[in-house]
Order: structure tokens, then sequence, then C-alpha cells
């Protein structure tokens, strides 16, 4: 660990990563629009740009708090009015809305449950008014379940198929590399797409799409692994002691290959994050109005030549960021893992 901390790349890619982790875990604690999945929408303040702020009314809040707001968010109010100038009289509330005549005034009794909070959109609004940054906040949630998803599903089916394959040989590698085979020659988002088309549209159906693509990688080098570590000689002597073919290869030897898919993990974790964005913005990922950063490119990437690029750009750079915290800590773990590069004793 000191070797990784002491790599620049590594040490960036490692605080990318545990700061994505922490923004998705505490998402709706950090978001200045709790209300779930971030979707209070405001048409008449739109498009505005980051750094706006106003105050907003909300009629008939729902009460919430505690650990339901920090795990699932608020549930909207009943409606959200954008305030331009607003008083407090001895009826209730007197105010006037964004975009209304200058004489236009409204009251609302103080029988009525409201509250009026105050926003600041740190990147602006989207085409429905809400809040972008809230909702690029609960989309990396989405980002980071499909990872976590993803890559368990590649190693509950590409470890044991790959470390049997390779251990046991003859017939069993055969059949088990061809399956293999067929479903490496498949491009993976294709492979993705037919997933998601038999599945359904859906949120789990996403995640288990993205899985189901990423085992053949897993399989094949645990495989190899496999095939080399099986020869030495801890695996005769298990073999002379009477162990049985399971706990010598289960206990012994996928232990000692763990290495290489420590790597491959995280490398199947960026995969995943930018197949799901790629599903989004194909219009097959999760259904609105849950926020992904594929699904908000895809809302606004047009914005690019209308002098709102920010609308597409702020969830291209997320995704660009995390992806590339992944990969470049990947890479350092595969330095620091792998025994050829460790130096040797003089």
């Amino acid at each position: 660990m000191r070797t990784l901390a002491a790599d620049a790349g590594g040490l960036w890619g490692l605080s990318v990563v545990a700061m994505a982790l922490f923004m998705a875990l505490f998402a709706y604690g950090l978001a200045a629009d709790p209300s779930e999945n971030a979707n209070t929408i405001v048409p008449s303040i739109a498009l505005r740009p980051p750094g706006f702020e106003l105050d907003l009314l909300e009629i008939q809040p729902a009460p919430c708090g505690g650990l339901e707001r920090l795990w699932k968010g608020c549930p909207n109010a009943a409606q959200a009015l954008p305030l331009e100038a607003w008083e407090t009289t001895e009826e209730g509330i007197r105010y006037r809305v964004v975009g209304s005549p200058p004489d236009e005034w409204r009251t609302l009794g103080s029988n009525i449950p409201h509250r009026i909070v105050h926003r600041r959109f740190w990147m602006g609004t989207d085409r429905f008014g809400r809040d972008l940054f809230s909702r690029l906040l609960i989309g990396s949630r989405v980002s980071l379940s499909v990872g976590f998803v993803a890559v368990a599903l590649s190693l509950l089916i590409g470890l044991p198929l790959g470390a049997w394959a390779g251990f046991k040989g003859g017939r069993t590698d055969a059949w088990i590399s061809g399956l293999i085979q067929v479903v490496w020659s498949l491009p993976g988002l294709m492979l993705v797409i037919a997933v998601t088309l038999a599945l359904g549209k859906g949120f789990w159906q996403v995640f288990v799409a993205v899985g189901l693509s990423m085992w053949v990688e897993v399989a094949r080098i645990v495989r190899g692994e496999v095939m080399a570590e099986k020869q030495k000689e801890y695996v005769d002597a298990a073999r002379v002691m009477g162990f049985g073919d399971r706990r010598i290869l289960f206990g012994h030897i996928v232990p000692n290959v763990s290495a290489p898919l420590i790597v491959v993990s995280a490398a199947n974790f960026a995969s995943a994050i930018l197949i799901e964005s790629g599903l989004s913005f194909l219009g097959l990922g999760a259904r609105p109005p849950i926020p992904t950063w594929g699904g908000i490119i895809k809302d606004h990437y047009a914005y690019l030549m209308m002098g709102k690029g920010w609308l597409a750009l702020w969830p291209g750079l997320c995704l660009m960021s995390v992806v590339l915290a992944f990969m470049m800590l990947g890479n350092r773990l595969r330095d620091v893992l792998d025994v050829r590069n460790t130096p040797s004793a003089s």
C-alpha cells in the first residue's frame, strides 16, 4: 500500500475513487434537492447558468429526515414555486413567482403547510428546471452500483468456470473453453444490448446485462493462472496428503491467483461504468426519472451548440474522471501485486 501511495497516478486514482464512493453513499445528504431522484421540476427556471440561486416555495412538503433521506431521498412536495419576491403577512405568505408580471402577487394562507428554502444551483439547471448538481450526485449511485454488481457477477460466473477448466483439463476444459470462445467472439456492447432487450428496460436489468457480458475475461485469466499454478510442488504435496480436488483448487490454488483478479476487476469496473452510460445514452438504461450520467448527456448533448455546453460537459467530466481513476488504479495495482516487478534481494 505504501508503494501505491507513493505513485502520483495511483494516489490520484485512489483519491478520485474514494471521493466518488463518498458522494454515492451520501448523495442525498450532499444534494441541494433532497427529493427522490432529485426530480423537483420547475420549468420556469430551466437552463439557468451555474451559480444561479433563488428562494423556492414548497407547498405541502412531505415530512422526511434521518436515514430515510440519506437512503432514498424525500417525496416531492405537492408544488414547488420559484419566488421572485416574498413577504410574510398576517394571512400567510405573499409572494410573486419568477416570470410573472411585477404587479401579480399571490397569497398562501398560513393554514396550508409550506416552507421556503433557499437553493443555489452550483451547476445550473437542466431543461426541466431540475438541479443538475443534485442529479449528478444521485447518478453516481447508479454508475458505481452497476460497477459493483457487474464485477460481482463476473467473479461469480467466471471464477469457478475458469478455475475448473484450468484445473481439470481434458473435456471439461474443452467444453468451457468453447463456451468462452463463443461468448468472447460476440461484440460486448451488442451482447449487453441483446440481454437488455431480452430482460426489458429497467434498473436491475442493466446490472444483470452488464455483469453477464464480463465473466468471459475473468474466466480466461483464471484458467491460464490455474493451469500454471497447478504445476507447482505444493499442489502435489496436497494430493499426497489426500486433499480432494475442490479443496486443492478453491482452498489453495485460487487464493494464489487473486492478484490478477484484483487488477481485472478494477478494469471491469471502469468498463461497466462506460457500458452503462452507453446504454443510458441509447435509451436502454435505467428508466427516467432515475438520473444516470449517460442519460443526462443524452438529454443535453444538443445544447453543446447552443451556448449551454455545461449541461453535457459536467456529466461527461464525471464519467471521464471516474473511469480514468479506476484504470490508473488498476494499472498501479498490477505493478504493485506483480511479483515479477518486486526487486530481488541482493
